[in-house]
């Protein structure tokens, strides 16, 4: 890869930077304990969204332990927010380590839950950044989110509002994982299995330890069950919905000296969904002398993969930390049509076959100028090959639309990009007095693909101020740059179907734009003893080039188009209580999000919708004007411990008067669990734990197939009864 000129001017700049001696008092991990506790395993030490003290002493912690300090230390925690979700919260979810990725994070203010898996924060169509231990993992085809397994986790934060210089790219939240350590664990393993309703079984196994300067943790698990993806229809029992998944993720770490670490982490997911039925369509085409299918008999499929690994050298130079990460990460899709049945149903059968590959390097320096003045700095790297080949099997038809013949034939298309994405950061941590910090800085990116380039340069400031002891107010202000994905439909692919039952007008830019925002975020956080914290987050973001995704298509895969306009605004509220044996959670946002006139892949429209939204600003279909969710925690003793959680949403968008006009209903999904530890003579301690999904019973529906972008119904899950087994070794 070339370095561009914006990217080579500066790194120049970066380099050029002075060192100076590191403090101890710039160690700054997220945890609310002293740093003599910082390796036991709920290393968050407190309640969530607890803002944390900076660890003065480093004492006894072990070399790992404070190389992971030393790893926080790069990352800095001003002017964004943060809620926090360590280990023990992740355990008492009703299905506890058990828990999809998603379903975790659904546990954060302002997070909004969609079909297949999809999340939204603060009003954003996905776009969200995962990190792990500090490695920015590039988004996957099919979403990143449900690669990595819950079980991995020490800890996830995810921080969102105005961020500092360091993030960037993908901004409405960071998914910033920290994941658990052979070193800290010590030696041993761990196996379990869930199963319960629907036919789910779930079998796992970890193992972890360290032997002189090695550590290693790993862990894979295996999952069957017969609601792969949201039910179509309220039944209890989806027609044809069977998955397949493996995951696996681990991280081996050799010690080169108390101040260097070679790390290589990997992870991988093999994913096999059935797609599933309605009963009520009926076929809109013949199919040679076949004038009838039964839908409920259709049969496609989707197969998801993806595989990832990073080698990673964390360390000192002189003063200055830095890690730097060589990458690459993996993806491919394969859609697998019911030939004869798509084209009945939807006039087109096409089998797709994706895949993209990304090559990425980042390094991140941090480097004390003075007790007050902490200079970070660093570089990402990105190049992404993407591919798309689609077998399509079409009718040919006339103008109008209407079929001509009832004998298919087949067309090929083809799709190859190449992205480059270069960006550098700098930004200062100023420390005025006791009571404020300041984080400045600026940040430049530039991305390369469609045949354009796409740059810009984004300034980035946020103030934080104790006010008092237990009082903390924060406002920041951040430009962002937000390129596309590597997806696109050019306008040689649209052309190809013209005269066939699959033909689209096209009407106009069919290459996606990056998005430029500027974002405001103001909040405070309030200690009540050590007991409670409340918060209270206000933010709004003015876009350009607003981008937005939608289901295209038969495939679960999105295409990203752009409004010309757009505006987010919204407010969320936390509460979160810890003392003794109780704990629990409240969260509410206020979400509005809007944008106006389309301005590329035009030919996912109606002329008539297009009209209306060049004119008007129009909700986004993800938005959800109200959102909350909480849960409270009782121990009985230390062996049992009973709790529950709820998601409660006023309904996403559908269309009614006007595009996207319209909200779904109201839902709320109650969940119960219940665990207890068993200890026998000769097999030692046995962690069970059950879970009653949506106890209620309450059905509601996510989608119903309108809206723009959006494809099938889906509905919420049925209420589920799951027993988790799990014994430690």
């Amino acid at each position: 890869m070339k370095l561009s000129p914006l990217a080579l001017s500066l790194v120049a700049a970066l380099c050029a930077i002075p060192a100076s001696r590191v403090h101890a008092d710039d160690v700054t991990p997220a945890s609310a304990t002293t740093a003599s506790t910082a390796a036991t395993d709920d290393d968050t030490g407190g309640t969530r969204n607890r803002q944390a003290p900076k660890v003065h002493e480093l004492g006894a912690i072990s070399v790992s332990a404070a190389l992971d300090q030393a790893r926080n230390a790069l990352s800095p925690d001003t002017g964004s927010s943060q809620y926090v979700i360590d280990q023990k919260s992740i355990q008492a979810l009703p299905l506890g380590a058990a828990t999809p990725m998603n379903q975790v994070i659904l546990q954060a203010p302002g997070v909004v839950q969609d079909s297949y898996g999809g999340l939204h924060v603060r009003g954003d169509h996905a776009n969200l950044q995962y990190r792990i231990d500090g490695v920015i993992i590039p988004e996957s085809i099919s979403g990143f989110g449900q690669t990595l397994d819950a079980r991995a986790i020490q800890r996830v934060s995810l921080l969102d509002g105005a961020l500092p210089a360091q993030y960037g790219l993908r901004t409405a939240a960071v998914v910033d994982v920290t994941t658990k350590s052979g070193a800290d664990l010590g030696n041993g393993g761990s196996i379990g299995v869930t199963g319960g309703s629907f036919g789910t079984f779930n079998p796992n196994v970890s193992l972890w330890g360290s032997s002189g300067n090695w550590s290693a943790y790993f862990t894979a698990n295996y999952l069957q069950n017969d609601v792969g993806i949201e039910n179509p229809t309220a039944s209890r029992s989806p027609i044809h919905d069977h998955t397949n998944q493996v995951k696996g993720f681990g991280d081996i770490s050799y010690l080169i000296d108390n101040d260097t670490r070679l790390s290589f982490m990997f992870g991988f997911a093999n994913n096999r969904f059935q797609i599933p039925n309605r009963q009520d369509a009926s076929p809109q085409f013949g199919y040679l002398d076949v004038t009838n299918f039964d839908a409920a008999n259709l049969n496609e499929q989707q197969n998801e993969q993806t595989r990832f690994g990073v080698l990673s050298l964390q360390g000192k130079l002189g003063a200055t930390g830095y890690q730097v990460s060589l990458g690459q990460r993996y993806s491919g899709l394969q859609y697998l049509p019911d030939d004869i049945g798509d084209l009945m149903f939807n006039g087109v059968a096409g089998a797709i076959n994706q895949a993209d590959r990304a090559s990425t390097l980042q390094a991140d320096f941090s480097t004390p100028l003075s007790d007050t003045h902490t200079l970070r700095y660093g570089v990402y790297g990105s190049y992404d090959r993407a591919g798309t080949n689609t077998h399509s099997l079409v009718f040919p038809a006339d103008a109008d639309g209407n079929q001509t013949s009832t004998t298919p034939f087949g067309i090929f298309t083809s799709n190859r990009i190449v992205a480059k994405t270069w960006s550098a950061y700098v930004q200062d941590e100023w420390s005025i007095g006791q009571n404020w910090t300041v984080n400045y800085g600026l940040r430049g990116d530039e991305y390369k693909a469609f045949g354009t380039t796409q740059s810009q340069l984004s300034p980035r400031i946020g103030v934080v101020w104790q006010a008092t002891d237990s009082t903390t107010v924060h406002a920041g202000y951040s430009r962002y740059f937000t390129p596309p994905a590597t997806e696109m439909i050019t306008a040689a692919n649209i052309a190809a179907f013209a005269g066939t039952t699959n033909a689209v007008k096209n009407y106009g830019n069919n290459e996606p734009l990056a998005e430029r925002s500027n974002y405001f975020d103001v909040g405070v956080s309030q200690n009540f003893g050590s007991a409670w914290t409340l918060g209270l987050d206000t933010y709004y973001r003015q876009v350009h080039r607003l981008q937005d995704e939608g289901q295209f298509g038969q495939a679960l895969v999105y295409s990203t188009f752009n409004y010309r306009l757009g505006r987010v605004a919204g407010a969320e509220f936390t509460a979160n209580y810890d003392s003794g044996p109780w704990s629990a959670y409240f969260n509410f946002a206020y979400t509005k999000a809007m944008g106006k006139d389309v301005i590329t892949s035009q030919y996912n429209f109606s002329p008539e919708d297009l009209a209306y939204i060049a004119d008007n600003y129009i909700y986004l279909d993800h938005d959800q004007k109200y959102t909350s969710s909480g849960g409270v925690s009782y121990a009985l003793g230390d062996d049992t411990k009973i709790g529950a959680d709820y998601l409660f949403g006023t309904g996403l968008r559908r269309d009614g008067a006007v595009p996207n006009g319209a909200s779904m209903p109201a839902y709320f999904q109650l969940n119960l669990n219940v665990s207890h530890d068993f200890t026998f003579d000769r097999f030692g301690k046995l962690h069970t734990q059950l879970a009653l999904i949506n106890a209620l019973d309450r059905t509601y529906q996510l989608r119903d197939g309108t809206g723009v972008g959006v494809g099938a119904p889906q509905f919420g899950p049925r209420r589920g009864l799951y027993l988790s087994l799990q014994k430690d070794f």
